[in-house]
């Protein structure tokens, strides 16, 4: 099976929410995933896009996704955030995955980024290996993720 990697566009849209779902499902919060295909048009392809993304793709269609965004670090400088990367699960184990990780790392360097960044979930024993076995990251357990959501700051700005 041949896979191609190559730089998201409008139409891969419908199918990289459903990856997205997927993912949701893998890491037991189907109920979490509030984004829509209009939004992710909006955000990614209007007149100030904040993500990008590039998909895995076969004869099966798109089998795979990586979805960065860039931040700043105000120690290191310019940073690639990679947010999410899926592969489906019945395509898992083939090597898709490095390779859209790898070409995520490639873009990191064509956009003189200082380094990437991502989360992995403590018990995604999977995917902690898949990291450890071809990329030996810093794996820092010492950060606590924060958040809000966007209910939590009306209310919170109403009492102020």
């Amino acid at each position: 099976m041949s896979v191609t990697i190559r730089t998201g566009i409008k139409p891969d849209l419908p199918r990289v929410l459903d990856l997205i779902k997927e993912l949701a499902t893998y890491e037991r919060a189907p109920h979490e995933v509030t984004n829509t295909v209009a939004l992710m048009e909006q955000d990614g392809f209007g007149p100030n896009p904040i993500y990008g993304f590039f998909v895995a793709e076969s004869e099966k269609g798109i089998v795979g996704v990586s979805i960065y965004y860039w931040r700043y670090s105000t120690w290191k400088g310019k940073r690639l955030y990679l947010e999410d990367i899926v592969v489906t699960e019945s395509e898992r184990g083939k090597g898709i995955g490095k390779k859209l990780f790898d070409r995520t790392l490639q873009h990191t360097l064509d956009e003189n980024c200082s380094g990437i960044m991502w989360q992995v979930l403590d018990w995604n024993e999977p995917a902690i290996n898949f990291y450890r076995k071809f990329y030996n990251p810093k794996l820092d357990g010492e950060w606590i993720n924060c958040s809000l959501e966007r209910d939590q700051i009306e209310v919170l700005l109403k009492k102020g």
